[in-house]
């Protein structure tokens, strides 16, 4: 598993990010706190507190790493 710290601060962004993982086929997990959301649910990252960061939690397994490295350097613009 691979975590990534994000801020998503408006719609806009999180209709972008969502999108993004969207075209990968493992498991993507947002969490804030002690709420865990599907990272690929627009309606989930919703019901986060967006004012803080969130970690992206990537389930890969070890023959994805290299889709995983793509997602992360596609989600980069969203770290903190």
């Amino acid at each position: 598993m691979k975590s990534v710290q994000i801020f998503l601060q408006m719609a806009s962004q999180v209709k972008k990010f969502v999108t993004i993982v969207q075209d990968y086929p493992f498991d993507i997990d947002l969490r804030s706190d002690r709420y865990v959301v599907d990272a690929k649910s627009i309606l989930g990252i919703f019901s986060l507190d967006l004012s803080k960061p969130i970690n992206v939690e990537i389930h890969a397994s070890s023959d994805q790493q290299n889709e995983c490295k793509k997602l992360i350097e596609q989600i980069s613009e969203f770290a903190i």
